[in-house]
């Protein structure tokens, strides 16, 4: 096969043009970028974009410094503005951007690696790498990088070595690794109850020597992270929970069925019991760990009345017969406490003194008092019925000495005698002995009856006193 003569006559100009479009794609070959098409970062925190270029020199020459610059890509809000960041010390950067777009990496060892801190909303883009050395001149406008700023999510982070104890010191650390490590550190405060009698040089420390008080218990402890450059604060809090032994115990007292409102009793009280009564003694103290609250009776452990509750402990009549001491005791692993109280029951023959009766004294009092009404009326009743009988035993006597005395004075006159000479004209009472024939001697007593006033004021002037006559024999 033959070519026409003008065929060979393009031949060289074909392969004179191959030439030059593979040299033009070997030098487009050498402008190469390397880095993240797409950079997200939280605002007010840092982010590190490694990168990495290549070129080719255009004098054929490798001397002279190379200088990197980081530009943002215009738009309609934008003008082509100074780069954010670069390594020529005669170029001005972006004033938004200065000290925060900081170009880390050596562009003399091909490398254009990009460090943003405290990133701001502001920053939010595209931008692109630009290389300068001698007459090479090139801007990798075909690799962009974006960057997206997000909301801060991160929060501190509280570490608490071991157990907060009531009186022992303690660290707390917080730590914000999420933080820039290059620049500014954040700033740290911690705020709470637990905190607030601290100096403010105390409180502005990452590790905050604590020494937990009782009170502290429950409280709410924050630590503050404050990022510099974009005012960005986040915080986190925690329950503090503080272990301590028991203290404030109480016992509260109160009679079943009584009106009046619980009685608190301090350790070493005296009390007194009244008979019948059914009492409810609540113990209750504050610790942490939960103390556990026994009552014995002397060295014998009582069982409580609610299982529930072993604070709660119910005496009925039954158990209130002697007397004791009567101990409430808290105890947790830190310590223990108690009130002991005197049990014991009233003396009958003596009032209880003031002041030591219990919740529902009253009631024993109107009790009492009933009692002793019925005790004076009963007495009354027997009086009465004795002092009746002795009326009418008084009244047959009373009688015969009417027929016996003469019509003067009745407490004045003599007994009759018998006269020899008239032995028949009158009887001596059935209840006064004939005269024997011995001489006999006659003795008169006179008796009187005081304390005792008759009904019948006519039965009181007869008799008023009486003789009785007495014989002695010798």
């Amino acid at each position: 096969m033959q070519l026409h003569p003008d065929l060979l006559l393009l031949l060289p100009l074909q392969a004179l043009l191959l030439l030059l479009w593979a040299q033009e794609g070997a030098s487009l070959e050498a402008y190469y970028l390397e880095v993240n098409s797409s950079v997200t970062v939280q605002k007010g925190l840092c982010v590190h974009v490694p990168c990495k270029f290549t070129y080719r020199s255009e004098d054929g020459t490798r001397l002279g410094p190379v200088y990197g610059y980081w530009y943002r890509y215009p738009d309609r809000l934008r003008r082509w503005s100074g780069p954010v960041a670069t390594n020529d010390p005669e170029r001005q950067v972006w004033e938004e951007t200065r000290g925060r777009f900081l170009l880390t990496g050596d562009p003399e060892d091909n490398n254009c690696s990009l460090d943003i801190r405290y990133a701001k909303k502001k920053d939010e883009g595209s931008f692109y790498f630009r290389l300068e050395k001698g007459n090479t001149r090139y801007s990798y406008i075909d690799y962009p990088m974006s960057v997206r700023v997000m909301d801060l999510t991160h929060r501190p982070n509280i570490l608490i070595s071991g157990t907060l104890v009531s009186g022992r010191p303690s660290n707390l650390t917080c730590s914000a690794s999420w933080a820039c490590e290059q620049g500014t550190p954040p700033m740290f405060s911690w705020v709470g109850a637990s905190v607030s009698h601290l100096h403010p040089t105390v409180t502005s420390s990452p590790v905050l020597t604590l020494t937990p008080r009782p009170q502290d218990h429950r409280t709410n402890l924050t630590c503050q992270v404050t990022l510099p450059g974009v005012s960005v604060t986040r915080r986190t809090t925690v329950h503090l929970s503080v272990s301590y032994p028991p203290q404030n115990l109480t016992v509260t007292i109160m009679a079943r069925g009584a009106s009046s409102a619980p009685t608190a009793l301090e350790n070493g009280s005296s009390l007194l019991v009244l008979e019948g009564q059914v009492l409810r003694l609540l113990c209750a103290v504050d610790s942490h760990p939960p103390a556990r609250l026994t009552w014995s009776w002397g060295n014998l452990i009582l069982c409580p009345s609610e299982p529930a509750n072993p604070g709660v402990l119910e005496l009925t009549p039954e158990d209130l017969r002697g007397e004791g001491k009567l101990t409430c005791r808290a105890q947790n692993s830190l310590g223990s406490q108690h009130i002991l109280l005197n049990w014991s029951l009233p003396n009958e023959e003596e009032p209880p003194p003031r002041g030591t009766e219990l919740a529902g004294v009253t009631l024993g009092a109107i009790a009492g008092a009933g009692a002793a009404t019925l005790f004076f009326l009963l007495f009354c009743i027997i009086f009465v019925i004795a002092w009746s009988c002795r009326k009418k035993s008084s009244r047959p006597a009373a009688r015969m000495r009417g027929q016996d005395t003469t019509s003067g004075s009745a407490s004045q006159g003599p007994l009759v005698e018998s006269q020899p000479n008239d032995s028949s004209s009158q009887q001596p009472p059935p209840s006064v002995a004939a005269p024997s024939s011995d001489e006999e001697e006659i003795h008169y007593a006179s008796l009187s009856f005081h304390g005792m006033k008759p009904r019948d004021p006519q039965e009181h002037q007869s008799i008023t006193s009486e003789y009785s006559e007495i014989k002695t024999h010798e």
